[in-house]
């Protein structure tokens, strides 16, 4: 095996650790569209530390999955749902929130608007700052 796939591996099992918690807390909803019955996955919020933190991780759909990895493919519409996600008490589903409407903002009004109506701790602040969507 190589050293590469070892690292892959060793992190996911670090990730999996987390796994029942994480299902307890999201409730089997998507901690970020609130989708439920659908097959939910582990995200790390980043930028993600050399050991996977429980605090950076969130249980998410497909659909949001797919999206927050590939930012040029994201629907808008589905986005809409970010207005109750950025009061949530999950600190990395807020942070998540704040950057996918930050990046949507450049185009969609209502994405400015409730960008105008969040409340920041200054550690978000801080954490939101270190994410860009779309930049490694």
């Amino acid at each position: 095996m190589s050293k590469g796939r070892d690292k892959h591996q060793e992190r996911h099992h670090g990730l999996s650790m987390f796994g029942k918690d994480l299902v307890r807390r999201c409730g089997a909803h998507c901690e970020l569209c609130n989708a439920s019955g659908k097959s939910l996955s582990i995200f790390e919020v980043p930028p993600v530390a050399v050991e996977p933190s429980y605090e950076h991780c969130l249980m998410v759909c497909e659909t949001c999955k797919e999206q927050v990895e590939r930012p040029k493919r994201l629907d808008a519409n589905h986005w809409r749902c970010l207005g109750t996600t950025m009061w949530s008490e999950v600190t990395a589903a807020k942070v998540t929130a704040i950057v996918i409407l930050n990046h949507l903002a450049k185009k969609e009004p209502w994405a400015q608007e409730l960008l105008e109506q969040a409340y920041l701790q200054p550690e978000e602040t801080e954490w939101i700052a270190q994410w860009t969507l779309g930049a490694k």
